[in-house]
């Protein structure tokens, strides 16, 4: 595979960077954490981006995608991720946007896409239940037909910023007496102020607020917001955690995060040296900068079978958990790095408990244990690793 940019992909690569730099809102780069975040700071991007035209780059050009090549998309996410540019929320325009675009009637692609393309509608995921995580398919809210509507009553969990949702996409029990669980669930789009809905707060162990309970108690929703069949539903769910799984790996960051790790650990001392000229620690970050490169190629392999046609498969899988690894592996190099600044601050609920102490030590240690907490959770959303590891023993090795 060349890497080399052609004069072209430089050329645009040049135009991408100069509108980044003249158009990202300045006040979002002092932010550390999404938990310090307005709901404005967070669709910021995505408002400017949509007016450009550049907030859905991978989806078909008649849907509103940019048409870029495989390389072009991996020059955008370089450029933003060399400014640490908050993205786009993914819950519209990598997840549920692409299932209304390809199994949704013509009636939801006018209605929910331009909404998702603009950043005007914030969506939340509705999959996960308190007994059904990894194993989706035993999920138990249910949606019975009653008339032109759908009845439905259910618990799901971690709801990531459902309480700054307008939109849901849900995934629902249709058919309690299918032979297979996964024969009976469908796909349904829920108004997230429909009565009956509500959004109950799980508050994290370092104070931040980002995921919810949502409880669904007689919910009446239009026939209308079914996506493609009744009781298709996990086939919908399931190429939508590929799209979901593909966005994951994250290489961009990372690489930015590599960066910026041997920064501090040039800074950082061991025995009155720098840490990054200790041999056990550089060797863990060579190691990591390695595995990196090897899954940026991947990607880029993930991209070009995109581009031929080839949506995402079983090798999002792959990507998802090498990503997740290589996610967790640097923030806790990071906390090594940092040491005894990276104790947690708990500045999130400071009111709560009357401190108004600031974390000693360097800028870049003050968010490091936030973060490193933060990114547990990424080797268990978007379908736990042991789970991928399942799918890539069975789709691509044939065992």
């Amino acid at each position: 595979m060349n890497l080399e940019f052609t004069p072209e992909e430089k050329a645009f690569r040049d135009e991408v960077r100069a509108f980044i730099s003249q158009n990202y809102p300045a006040h979002l780069a002092d932010f550390g954490m999404r938990e310090d975040m307005s709901p404005e700071d967070m669709v910021a991007w995505h408002k400017i981006l949509g007016e450009k035209g550049w907030s859905v780059p991978a989806w078909p050009v008649e849907y509103g995608g940019t048409g870029w090549t495989p390389t072009q998309r991996y020059i955008w996410s370089e450029e933003n991720a060399r400014v640490n540019a908050f993205m786009p929320l993914p819950f519209g325009v990598a997840m549920v946007g692409p299932v209304i675009y390809t199994f949704g009637n013509e009636e939801q692609k006018a209605k929910h896409l331009p909404g998702i393309r603009s950043g005007d509608v914030w969506w939340c995921q509705g999959y996960s239940e308190p007994g059904a995580g990894s194993d989706l398919a035993s999920l138990k809210t249910t949606a019975v037909r009653d008339g032109d509507h759908y009845v439905i009553n259910g618990q799901k969990t971690w709801t990531t910023l459902a309480q700054y949702a307008d939109w849901g996409f849900f995934l629902c029990r249709t058919d309690p007496d299918a032979d297979k669980p996964q024969e009976g669930i469908s796909f349904i789009l829920v108004d997230m102020k429909t009565p009956g809905v509500e959004v109950k707060p799980i508050k994290l162990l370092d104070g931040g607020y980002e995921v919810n309970e949502t409880w669904l108690t007689d919910v009446r929703v239009p026939v209308e917001n079914l996506v493609g069949q009744e009781n298709k539903g996990w086939t919908y769910a399931k190429f939508l955690l590929a799209h979901e799984r593909s966005g994951i790996a994250g290489v961009a960051r990372s690489k930015r995060g590599v960066e910026k790790l041997r920064e501090i650990a040039a800074k950082e001392t061991l025995d009155g040296q720098p840490l990054i000229e200790d041999f056990d620690f550089a060797r863990k970050v060579s190691q990591l900068e390695i595995d990196l490169a090897a899954l940026e190629i991947t990607e880029l392999r993930t991209l070009a079978g995109e581009q031929a046609g080839k949506g995402p498969g079983p090798e999002s899988s792959i990507l998802k958990i090498k990503g997740t690894e290589i996610q967790q592996r640097l923030t806790e190099l990071t906390l090594e790095a940092v040491g005894s600044y990276g104790t947690p601050y708990y500045g999130s609920i400071a009111n709560d408990t009357g401190s108004n102490e600031y974390p000693i030590g360097p800028e870049y240690a003050h968010h490091s244990a936030a973060t490193y907490f933060n990114m547990r959770k990424t080797s268990i959303y978007g379908g736990s690793n042991e789970i991928q590891r399942n799918i890539i023993t069975k789709m691509i090795l044939g065992l």
